[in-house]
């Protein structure tokens, strides 16, 4: 028999071979420890804990649904269309654990004084369910939810009663506003709002007056005071003139909004009454927004030379003659050479102008020859009577220039001379 000797440098070879492998060893569980912690933790990202509230009933369960919809529908759990959930149903499942709400829908009266609604409605607190039903509530309004004390002949388990605040209009100070009470009586109303009134104030109506619906509270301190109100700052508006447009089309391209601002007054008061009101300071809030229009203008505007082709026209058919046509018409090219803007053909002033600008249209040749033709009908028709009983080209241009246009540095000599050019070309 062959025996085997271990010697002291032999065994250290064989112990250093064992450590490697147990540290082999240890590597490898370690790694599938955490292979398998790995995959623990991505199954449990995979899952949600649910905890449910359904009205006043609790229920807990896993799901690996993707929205809280797909949860209740694998728990067999119903919801209805007009039942709520927080979160909503197609929120969503990203976190570990949601804690779930439903709000089962019912059917609710709502008492409005004489109006009833019934409603179905998820919602539990009575502005809620008063917006749903459509109903603008005040925050003075008192809502009542409450069990029904005859759910037969009531159709619903719970009833929403509603018992409106008066409506009143409070001028405070000498700031307006719209104000709601639940008060019977004016001092009860300023106790309500935390109204304490001085010997200088006075009060109309007075204090033990009751409260009637779309009354009028005045309470004001005599003397002078500051008074701080906001106010609509009008916006403006600008009209651009289409001449391809039909008169009359209106188009609003940029729709005008008000600006708002903050003012202060010092207003003064004798005997309830303001006597005097100076603004002391003012602050935008918001700046107005111009309204851009565009209105039509097709034949409102023509050329110089076309209005003084058509001026020529007009007067032939008025029945001057083309000696006494001409001597208007060098008038009116010295005046404003046939333009219509500004002051018109003929430069008319003060009332004459506001006369014509009071008419549809007043920028147009038509326009300013008729309303030129009233006149010389009218208060200036001893100017019109001594053209027609001129004879030449020069009487009548001086006489439309003293007795119409009554001009202050006339240059006669120029109105003659564009009259004879005016006859020449016609």
């Amino acid at each position: 028999m062959t025996r085997l000797t271990i010697t002291p440098h032999r065994l250290s070879l064989y112990s250093i071979a064992a450590v490697i492998a147990l540290v082999f060893l240890m590597i490898i569980s370690i790694s599938l420890r955490s292979t398998a912690h790995a995959e623990s933790a991505v199954q449990s990202a995979e899952q949600h804990i649910i905890t449910l509230h359904d009205d006043g009933k609790e229920k807990g369960f896993i799901t690996k649904a993707k929205t809280l919809r797909e949860a209740l529908k694998d728990a067999n759990i119903p919801v209805d269309a007009n039942d709520r959930t927080e979160p909503g149903l197609d929120e969503a499942l990203v976190a570990a654990s949601y804690e779930v709400n439903i709000y089962r829908a019912r059917m609710v009266i709502v008492r409005d004084g004489a109006n009833e609604t019934k409603i179905i409605t998820a919602f539990r607190t009575g502005k809620q369910i008063a917006e749903q039903a459509g109903l603008a509530v005040q925050q003075e309004d008192i809502l009542a939810l409450s069990q029904s004390t005859d759910i037969i002949t009531d159709g619903a388990a719970e009833v929403l009663t509603i018992t409106r605040a008066t409506p009143v209009t409070f001028n405070f100070y000498g700031s307006v506003m719209q104000a709601y009470t639940q008060s019977k009586t004016v001092g009860a109303m300023l106790r309500e709002r935390g109204i304490t009134m001085t010997p200088a104030d006075g009060i109309s109506p007075a204090i033990s007056a009751p409260i009637t619906p779309g009354m009028t509270i005045r309470l004001w301190r005599d003397g002078t005071q500051t008074v701080t109100q906001d106010e609509d700052i009008q916006f403006e508006t600008e009209q651009i003139r289409d001449a391809n447009r039909e008169r009359g089309f209106k188009e609003v391209k940029t729709a005008g909004v008000n600006g708002r601002r903050t003012v202060t007054y010092e207003v003064t008061t004798e005997n309830g009454v303001e006597v005097k009101r100076t603004e002391i300071n003012s602050n935008i809030l918001t700046q107005p927004v111009k309204q851009v229009e565009i209105i039509g203008a097709k034949g409102m505007f023509t050329t110089p030379s076309e209005n003084e082709s058509i001026a020529w026209s007009f007067l032939i058919s008025q029945g001057f003659s083309r000696e006494q046509t001409a001597g208007i018409m060098g008038n009116l090219k010295q005046e404003h050479g046939f333009r219509t803007d500004g002051d018109g053909i003929a430069q008319w002033t003060g009332g004459r102008k506001a006369a014509l600008m009071a008419l549809p249209d007043p920028y147009n040749i038509y326009t300013q020859l008729e309303f030129m033709m009233s006149e010389l009908n009218g208060r200036y028709s001893s100017a019109k009577n001594a053209i027609l009983a001129s004879t030449s080209v020069e009487s009548a241009t001086i006489i439309f220039q003293n007795k119409y246009e009554g001009c202050g540095v006339c240059m006669e000599d120029r109105r003659i001379q564009f009259a004879y050019d005016i006859l020449a070309s016609h």
